[in-house]
């Protein structure tokens, strides 16, 4: 087969990858996340490679001669969450746009130059989406573990993960970096594979190794306008709270969610007093964002926090120290899915 064609047919291969992931993407935006600006971007993305897609393309398209049509790799049979759908498809889009604009050189430099502008607005649209797609699983979580040192971390967050828990932090105060950021990494896996939201306890730096969705702050950590910056926009930032002041001040610094507790005495917190129910109460009135009562909850007192309007709840012992966690998260979610919305 001659130079010519041999180009031609790379061309032709990713021009149609390019345009399939696209259209993946602009799928969910359409239908998942209800966004008209985003579905609308995909589209003329799609719009402008198509006319790049020429008969003399086409036409040098030899798929039962093909070889890579028979290959194919164990991760590319199963993807266990909507996140994994896209980010599998944001990397199809931008590798198969690297090849265009590479071989597009020989080609058409035109060709090359076009995908190379292509291929950087993708990398924005990449970090929107998954701003979007963050938020939309915050909004629809309601069961948070914050973990406790175990060593049998990694089983125990695994089981509660298959019970249907929703998001994970991570929280280790003590010990060195080098021992925390394999960890990280392992939770961080774990979380990809069942769907769920995976934070980081005050370390934005570990956060930003790992690529967590995002990091929770305690009163004395970063202020959140710092964080955000070193973050990004398309990652999320949590902020403990105590008290309507603190809430009012985390919401002022652009908090995406907040936790609201302790609400019963906690030995996670032992120099914090009870904020008590009162303040699940004012929460529910008065926060604009998703917010998580935290402290001291667990499946024998979880009702009357959910009498106070908390339907949503952060734990750690409840999950942590549970004979089965798998069980333990099935139920607490069972409980907070049966509240009025």
């Amino acid at each position: 087969m001659s130079q010519p064609d041999s180009i031609a047919r790379i061309l032709d291969a990713n021009l149609d990858r390019a345009r399939e992931g696209l259209r993946v993407l602009e799928d969910w935006c359409r239908f998942g996340l209800n966004q008209g600006e985003l579905t609308a971007q995909f589209k003329h993305l799609r719009q402008r490679l198509a006319q790049w897609h020429t008969a003399d393309l086409r036409a040098a398209r030899d798929t039962p001669g093909d070889p890579g049509t028979t290959l194919t790799h164990p991760q590319e049979r199963l993807r266990s969450s909507v996140a994994q759908v896209l980010q599998a498809n944001f990397c199809r889009v931008e590798e198969a746009l690297r090849s265009l604009e590479e071989f597009g050189k020989i080609h058409h430099p035109e060709l090359s130059e076009a995908c190379k502008q292509l291929r950087y607005q993708v990398y924005t649209l990449e970090s929107q989406v998954m701003a979007h797609q963050r938020f939309q699983q915050l909004q629809q979580a309601q069961l948070y573990l914050v973990t406790a040192p175990d060593p049998n971390l990694l089983p125990v967050v695994k089981a509660a993960l298959q019970g249907g828990l929703q998001m994970v932090q991570y929280r280790e105060k003590v010990g060195d970096d080098c021992d925390r950021l394999p960890i990280a990494q392992q939770l961080r896996a774990l979380c990809q594979q069942y769907g769920a939201l995976f934070f980081i306890n005050d370390r934005v730096d570990l956060a930003l190794a790992v690529e967590a969705d995002g990091v929770h702050l305690g009163q004395q950590d970063l202020p959140i306008a710092t964080a955000r910056a070193l973050l990004g926009r398309q990652r999320l930032i949590g902020r403990s709270t105590t008290n309507p002041e603190e809430m009012a001040q985390a919401l002022a610094e652009g908090a995406d969610y907040i936790g609201v507790g302790p609400v019963y005495a906690t030995p996670t917190k032992p120099d914090k007093a009870a904020a008590g129910l009162d303040y699940v109460r004012y929460a529910a009135q008065n926060s604009p964002v998703p917010w998580f009562a935290i402290g001291g909850i667990d499946a024998a007192n979880l009702a009357e926090v959910m009498a106070a309007g908390g339907d949503r709840v952060a734990v750690v012992r409840a999950i942590m120290q549970a004979d089965n966690p798998t069980a333990a998260s099935r139920a607490l979610l069972t409980q907070l899915q049966a509240a009025p919305h």
